[in-house]
């Protein structure tokens, strides 16, 4: 996370038994709140595998106590999707529910289950025979400056007038870290760069961080062709290729139009929350184990 820390207010923990350390809770603060860190798509309590819910318990005790004699009334936490996790990891869950905490947010995150994919539509497959129609050229590359500066900066500030959530400088940092898990992808029509999709790959999932394409993307099927090429070819080992959220308003609403271009790839919906904890409800879970 160091790459950004210059935005955030940095309030990571970790909690120990004993000496050994069993958990990690990557956080930041804004104001007299604290967030599950902002600066990270998914976040959450982190533990290993082989913790079982009645340690959970008594680590999400320890962390809201400890945050309680901070003065920190609230803490924000977000949830990872089930689709990252190696085994069942609903513990936080069962714990919000516990605590009565109040779910503030809950994005739709479009995935492709590799164990029951469905057929692409029919506009998919068009798009992907546009592709091949106008001679497009999918090559995997090291380098995101193409991408970055002739594809996805001009079309999120002409659409958007936003910047990537990354600067160049930032994902190629990143991909010093994380060079065989980020990945970039580029098609080209005559030798030019026309559109691309940076992957941030994981053990189980293909997660497409950014897709972008020039204006002319839906005359010749660049979006469609490349795609068709990474869930059919590039990453049909994973177990899940997730698309991200079509979501805008904290969740409440949807772009459709998007949405309906990644059910097209046979995505459906897998969700995401959010919630709010009050730091003082820490001694409910004392009375939860009988």
């Amino acid at each position: 996370m160091e790459y950004h820390k210059d935005r955030f207010n940095d309030f990571s923990l970790l909690v120990f038994k004993g000496e050994k350390l069993v958990a990690i809770l990557p956080a930041n603060t804004v104001e007299d709140r604290v967030y599950s860190h902002q600066g990270l798509t998914y976040g959450g309590l982190v533990f290993k595998e082989n913790l079982k819910l009645n340690t959970v318990l008594l680590i999400f005790r320890a962390l809201l106590k400890y945050l309680s004699d901070a003065q920190v009334k609230e803490l924000q936490l977000k949830m990872l999707p089930y689709i990252y996790n190696a085994l069942p990891n609903d513990e936080q869950s069962y714990i919000m529910f516990l605590l009565e905490a109040t779910l503030i947010r809950r994005d739709a995150l479009s995935v492709i289950d590799y164990r029951k994919a469905l057929k692409f539509s029919k506009d998919r497959l068009e798009g992907v025979k546009r592709g091949k129609k106008h001679g497009l050229l999918i090559k995997e590359e090291d380098s995101f400056e193409s991408f970055w500066t002739t594809v996805l900066e001009p079309n999120l500030n002409e659409k958007h007038n936003v910047k990537p959530v990354h600067s160049l400088a930032e994902i190629t940092a990143l991909n010093t870290y994380f060079g065989k898990q980020i990945r970039q992808f580029n098609v080209y029509q005559n030798n030019q760069i026309i559109a691309g999709a940076t992957i941030f790959e994981s053990k189980y999932v293909a997660h497409s961080q950014y897709i972008s394409g020039n204006s002319q993307k839906n005359e010749l099927g660049s979006l469609d062709f490349l795609h068709h090429h990474l869930i059919t070819s590039v990453f049909n080992n994973k177990r899940f290729f997730d698309f991200g959220v079509s979501n805008v308003n904290n969740g409440r609403q949807v772009n459709q139009g998007l949405q309906y271009w990644k059910e097209g790839f046979g995505a459906r919906t897998v969700t995401q929350d959010f919630y709010t904890v009050d730091t003082s409800s820490y001694k409910i879970l004392d009375t939860v184990l009988i």
